[in-house]
């Protein structure tokens, strides 16, 4: 084991000094003069093919061809050179959720694991408790403690190691924002309506809207008010009215009644947000993937800039940020557990990471490398988020209720209810 540690712990100085400072890596490429590589003195990448004939077995969330795949294909080729140890990746999909909780209770071939952190967490049978190989490699000093802290939360330990970080908030065309005079991204509920009438007075629409989001924009504005605790008390049995959820859904029909939403809004995904790429509207709620929906979707390359919801008077939480991840994750009965912990470790700092935030377009794993242009302040946001908000966690509380919830939530954004107060009453006989 000393043997196998000492290989691991070698693994990622080198892989730290390899980083790109920049967001096409090269062969060349170099940590941040400022990073501090993880693990030990005498630390270096596993070499020496001390793995040769072993086999280790990958469940992947993408499929082959995608970018991420593309990534995670090379970087197994690497590995295997460089350790003996084979990677074999099986691309499920979207969907591998779907099939993945009977597989690991069957005790299926599968070493690593890849989806959503908060299912690993929450949701999956036979994962491996990752705290003591975590902190050989000194993970805590090159990862998001708030997304860590948020499994330990859940679980009691860390099981699982972040491959793609993910923020949430206002993401917005630059330029559109110059062209209308507004100078700095809005910090407050106030200046955020400011903002708004002055894009809005320079011909573009201010807000892109699509349903599938709707819920995720209303909840941050009742996050604001209410926070995510009250959320999930009033989801979970109702009394929605005469809290501060009127005032949240007031200001939702506010923007409606202002002219504030794109022609459409909500529309179906993603043509309310496409608009953002052909300069119909300037902004969007909704995670930092959307920078690259749009730019893909419309062939442009948007001068994006990202900020966190805007705060509101008397609101109950006016600094917490969206964040989530999609995260790897190793099963508790695999025979190779220190090799898959290599190879995430592997995969998700230096060269591979910052080739994965470059090809992906996404925010690194690793803080010590760049994120893609349109999402710069991200890696920041996240490492000074102290707890993230959820994805509507608290309006998803009951089972029962979510799927509907969701949808009166589009509705709000639609202006099918007169007042916030009729919104809420709306929601309270749900209970009844």
């Amino acid at each position: 084991m000393k043997k196998i540690l000492s290989v691991l712990l070698a693994s990622v100085m080198v892989l730290a000094m390899l980083a790109g400072c920049s967001n096409k890596p090269t062969e060349e490429s170099k940590a941040p003069e400022n990073s501090t590589p993880a693990g030990t003195e005498e630390s270096k990448a596993p070499e020496g093919n001390s793995g040769e004939g072993k086999t280790i077995t990958m469940w992947s969330m993408w499929s082959s061809g995608e970018p991420q795949a593309n990534v995670i294909e090379e970087a197994a080729a690497a590995y295997e050179a460089k350790t003996g140890v084979k990677v074999n990746i099986e691309f499920k999909g979207r969907d591998v959720n779907k099939v993945l909780t009977a597989s690991l209770e069957a005790k299926e071939a599968i070493d690593i694991i890849e989806d959503d952190y908060q299912r690993i967490a929450n949701t999956y049978p036979n994962i491996l408790d990752l705290t003591d190989m975590a902190k050989a490699v000194n993970y805590d000093s090159f990862s998001y403690a708030c997304l860590n802290n948020q499994v330990i939360e859940w679980v009691g330990h860390l099981n699982s190691i972040v491959e793609q970080p993910q923020i949430g908030g206002f993401f917005y065309d630059k330029d559109a924002f110059e062209t209308a005079g507004v100078t700095s991204a809005p910090a407050t509920w106030t200046e955020y309506l400011d903002a708004c009438q002055k894009i809005k007075d320079s011909g573009v629409a201010p807000i892109a809207q699509d349903s599938a989001y709707a819920n995720f924009a209303f909840y941050h504005t009742l996050v604001r008010y209410l926070g995510e605790e009250k959320i999930t008390e009033l989801a979970t049995s109702g009394g929605w009215s005469g809290t501060a959820a009127e005032k949240a859904a007031q200001d939702i029909i506010d923007l409606r009644n202002k002219g504030f939403l794109a022609d459409g809004a909500p529309d179906e995904y993603p043509a309310s947000q496409n608009k953002i790429g052909f300069g119909e509207a300037a902004m969007v709620i909704c995670g930092n993937y959307v920078t690259a929906e749009v730019d893909g979707n419309t062939g442009t390359q948007v001068n994006w800039g990202f900020c966190n919801y805007p705060a509101v008077d008397g609101g109950a939480d006016n600094a917490s940020v969206y964040g989530g991840a999609n995260s790897l994750a190793i099963t508790d009965y695999s025979e190779n557990p220190q090799e898959a912990f290599d190879f995430i470790i592997f995969l998700t700092t230096g060269e591979w990471d910052q080739k994965m935030a470059t090809e992906a377009k996404q925010i690194p794993a690793d803080t010590r490398n760049k994120a893609y242009p349109s999402l710069e302040g991200s890696v920041e946001a996240l490492q000074a988020a102290e707890k993230p908000m959820t994805w509507c966690a608290g309006l998803n509380a009951n089972a029962d209720l979510k799927d509907t919830i969701k949808s009166m939530c589009t509705e709000l954004f639609e202006g099918k209810y007169a007042d916030g107060a009729a919104f809420c009453a709306a929601l309270d006989a749900l209970y009844k």
